[in-house]
């Protein structure tokens, strides 16, 4: 991995964590999509025109369906993440998501992608899955039910590893500009959204005059954190790209468990660094 891709991905983590910690903050749910969607095609405009005006990217059919199935999967993904942090802790639904993500978008990479996978990267992706299950609890201490944390966090990150590896095949093989692609997404969620959004008129008003400066940071760092990945999968092996941006899950666990009173920082904390160090051995396979 090189090390422009690194700080790439590097990049992105910080503001993955960042944009998710005012989510949780906020606490919203569909409207608050709609919203913070809305103000990213706002900001983002200017650089999709100059990239359609420059770069005169073709899109046939296989574009076409490329980018509808990568609006749909990130809407479900921001569905399912809103209703976890609405019910479950940002220290213990983020890890859990992020962790399942990079273990499936590998396996994706290996299936579709023709990528390679060693029995270190093996190693790495059973000391993550060990990890998550220990720091969300894994099954209910006797009560034979699976928590909600971990339940939504799972679901989240099936859709971030289905994700990842659909959207690095349109920038990689359908050479679909990062940035544009990131900005469809963002504009279907607005239309998909809108019936909900105009029903919930109300609530987005509070967030808007409660949590402004919570929105736009938002609005801007949710679609650079993936721009920032999507080139990066340009030049690097998506079994690469997608371990090593998980070094987010140290920072929002510090963040819920500091920021937002979560409390159990210890235990947390360490079994995050187990999930950190397995993505080190994946990622450096």
């Amino acid at each position: 991995m090189s090390l422009f891709g690194l700080a790439l991905v590097l990049a992105a983590a910080f503001c993955h964590a960042t944009w998710n910690f005012f989510v949780k903050r906020i606490n919203g749910g569909a409207e608050l999509i709609w919203l913070f969607s809305l103000l990213s095609v706002a900001v983002y405009l200017p650089l999709a025109l100059a990239i359609v005006i420059v770069q005169k990217p073709v899109f046939g059919w296989e574009q076409i369906i490329a980018v509808v199935g990568s609006v749909l999967l990130h809407l479900g993904y921001f569905l399912l993440l809103q209703t976890g942090y609405r019910k479950g802790d940002l220290s213990l639904v983020y890890p859990t998501a992020r962790a399942t993500g990079p273990v499936l978008s590998t396996t994706l990479a290996v299936l579709f992608l023709g990528e390679t996978v060693t029995p270190q990267m093996a190693v790495g992706a059973g000391v993550i899955i060990s990890g998550v299950l220990m720091l969300t609890g894994g099954i209910g201490r006797g009560s034979g039910q699976i928590p909600g944390s971990l339940l939504f966090g799972l679901a989240a990150g099936l859709l971030i590893g289905s994700y990842t590896a659909w959207d690095a095949r349109a920038v990689s093989v359908l050479m679909i500009p990062p940035l544009l692609l990131d900005y469809v997404s963002n504009l279907g969620r607005v239309v998909l959204l809108m019936p909900i959004a105009s029903r919930r008129r109300n609530l987005i008003r509070a967030h808007w005059t409660t949590h402004k400066r919570g929105v736009i940071v938002i609005a801007v760092l949710s679609p650079l954190a993936y721009i920032l990945v999507l080139y990066a999968f340009g030049f690097t092996p998506v079994a690469y790209v997608a371990p090593t941006r998980e070094v987010s899950v140290l920072l929002t666990v510090l963040a819920g468990s500091l920021l937002l009173k979560e409390g159990h920082l210890g235990r947390r904390l360490f079994w995050a660094a187990v999930i950190l160090a397995g993505m080190v051995t994946l990622v450096s396979a």
